[in-house]
């Protein structure tokens, strides 16, 4: 085993403080950081970090030495990529998600592993997982 422990998942948004909003009201994240430019935040969700970082800073910061990178938007299909999170409260962390502007996928259904599953987009176009606690662990 590595000493290398997971710290962050990010995301890069158009505009971080509008994300920021959605996540807070969809899923009733807390604000860890954010930097002042307004460029780059983080979101409390355990021991992992949800960071987002806005296309603006990215060029600004020259964070990825020039090289291309694709946008998300909620117009275009979404990223090969899906942050999950597990919740006590199907329905009414479903409900809250939906009321603060994500757009369904998938409707929350049993799965055969012992788990129920939903998937929505935020509106930046990224894939959310919403799910109960799986029976592994």
């Amino acid at each position: 085993m590595t000493g290398l422990t997971l710290r962050c998942t990010g995301f890069f948004v158009e505009d971080v403080p509008k994300t920021l909003s959605f996540y807070q009201a969809a899923f009733g994240l807390n604000l860890r950081y954010l930097h002042p430019s307004t460029g780059y935040a983080e979101l409390e969700t355990g021991e992992t970090l949800l960071a987002f970082v806005s296309e603006q800073f990215i060029d600004e910061a020259s964070l990825l030495g020039g090289s291309p990178f694709r946008t998300n938007r909620h117009d275009t299909a979404p990223i090969a990529a899906w942050i999950a999170f597990v919740t006590a409260d199907m329905e009414g962390d479903w409900q809250r998600a939906l009321a603060a502007g994500a757009t369904v996928i998938k409707l929350p259904e049993a799965k055969p592993w012992g788990q129920v599953v939903g998937y929505l987009r935020d509106l930046n176009g990224v894939i959310v997982e919403l799910c109960t606690k799986s029976p592994r662990g």
